[in-house]
């Protein structure tokens, strides 16, 4: 059964107490911290132990739970000094997802520089393979998101197969496939089976295709209803996260976008 959650990128300005408060009254069930964009929740790579325990705690009180740790962590930059950064962030962040009780971490792929598709997948999945250890000892699942230049689901699929870990696996988010003239039952076979979270948000093309503009979900163009019961088809159980991205101190209603979202991943869900 998929379940709903929000990224904290869609209430930067909340404390935990008041996500949690969000949360219940939208029917939210879990909980998505993007890491190193400074929001108000305070769930971060530098995050001491008491306040992870504090927000955890204050999460399962409530029945919720922390669903997935965002991070920026790029694996396909050619730069050595660089990734060898990523891999430090991407580590960190798995010590958070494990802290928190999260199963899962997402990561990019990012920009991959020069060369031949086949020698970059193959750097990449090298780069993935050097976090694997890690996250078998904690217990979580690195994710590599159908994202920037990583959004043809059979590139992202590549690399998943090379790196041939049980602790790797994919983030899918909608938007950009389709984006890519995917169709969804292609990109259902290609990476459905190693999907492990997703993220939502809906769009509308301006007119002749020359930019795609964030929308209120059931508002917009991309098709959800589809992956979403294609997804639970074959018993895909975890997340439909939120992704809207409000900046801290913005103006912005954080409220609203949860209840837009909730309102809309009803009518969209299996």
């Amino acid at each position: 059964m998929v379940k709903l959650s929000t990224m904290t990128s869609v209430c930067p300005d909340w404390t935990v107490d008041e996500i949690v408060e969000g949360m219940l009254k939208h029917g939210y069930e879990g909980l998505e911290p993007r890491v190193g964009w400074g929001h108000k929740a305070g769930l971060e790579l530098d995050s001491s132990s008491s306040d992870r325990d504090g927000a955890r705690a204050k999460l399962e009180a409530a029945g919720l739970r922390v669903c997935c740790v965002a991070t920026g962590a790029r694996f396909a930059t050619e730069d050595s000094s660089e990734l060898a950064g990523y891999i430090e962030e991407a580590k960190k962040g798995i010590d958070l997802a494990a802290d928190l009780g999260a199963p899962v971490v997402r990561t990019f792929g990012g920009q991959r520089g020069k060369g031949q598709l086949l020698g970059i997948i193959n750097r990449t999945a090298e780069a993935y393979k050097q976090v694997m250890d890690h996250a078998a000892e904690r217990g979580v699942t690195v994710m590599l998101e159908t994202h920037d230049e990583w959004c043809v689901s059979a590139q992202v699929r590549a690399v998943v197969e090379r790196v041939n870990h049980p602790n790797m696996a994919v983030l899918w988010d909608f938007m950009h496939t389709q984006r890519f003239m995917e169709r969804t039952e292609e990109t259902m076979a290609t990476i459905g089976s190693l999907t492990r979270h997703i993220h939502a948000h809906d769009g509308r093309y301006r007119e002749n295709g020359t930019a795609l503009d964030t929308v209120d979900l059931g508002q917009g163009e991309l098709d959800h209803e589809t992956p979403l019961r294609l997804l639970n088809e074959i018993g895909y159980d975890g997340y439909f996260s939120v992704e809207v991205i409000h900046k801290p101190g913005s103006d912005h209603d954080a409220d609203g976008t949860l209840k837009n979202y909730a309102e809309g991943f009803a009518k969209v869900k299996p």
